[in-house]
């Protein structure tokens, strides 16, 4: 990242509740990285977008914050169970499967939840009028449209191994690294297959 920003490429880093001890330093710039809690990204193709974490519009966060460490804590033993989950599929030649992913889809409050914090951070784009929001917080990839707003969220490259990519024409794409693999390793099999 420093290497990129040396070399003129703009690098703004948006800190969310995982990291919001870097919050302190929003609006400094550190060795060509700058801080921001939002920022406007203009596309290839011209439209603006909102970029933010997000955690801003979640409610449990905001106002009752032990049931946010609870659910953090919940997280993390999801991610530890998850390591030895994907090590035992991996040993039955299995792809990547997320079990923290699973159970958030299985909850149906985590839904509801999901649904209204996609449709808070899609109004406040609105509000601000710009023509799409990209935030990450819920862990949930999705590309959805709210009225006149495009709403972006890049899940995250941990858990569900997942990231927004901008093209050169200004076309937005989730990238699944496990369905890359998955396409990977289809095309090498065929490859061995061939020769």
């Amino acid at each position: 990242v420093m290497k990129r920003a040396k070399h003129g490429t703009r690098v703004i880093y948006v800190p969310g509740n995982h990291d919001e001890m870097f919050r302190q330093f929003a609006g400094l710039n550190f060795g060509g990285v700058e801080i921001r809690r939002k920022a406007i990204h203009t596309t290839a193709d011209g439209r603006r977008l909102l970029v933010l974490h997000g955690d801003e519009f979640d409610t449990i966060v905001l106002a009752h914050r032990w049931l946010a460490f609870l659910g953090d804590n919940a997280y993390e033993l999801l991610m530890r169970l998850n390591l030895v989950v994907n090590a035992v599929r991996r040993w039955f030649d299995l792809p990547y499967w997320s079990l923290s992913k699973h159970a958030k889809k299985k909850v149906k409050n985590a839904v509801e939840f999901i649904s209204r914090f996609e449709e808070a951070v899609a109004h406040e784009a609105a509000r601000l009028k710009v023509d799409g929001v990209v935030c990450g917080h819920i862990h949930t990839a999705e590309e959805r449209r709210f009225d006149d707003i495009v709403y972006y969220n890049d899940g995250d490259w941990v858990e569900g191994c997942t990231a927004l990519v901008e093209h050169q024409d200004g076309r937005m794409e989730i990238l699944h690294w496990a369905d890359e693999i998955a396409a990977r390793n289809a095309v090498d099999g065929e490859r061995r297959v061939a020769a």
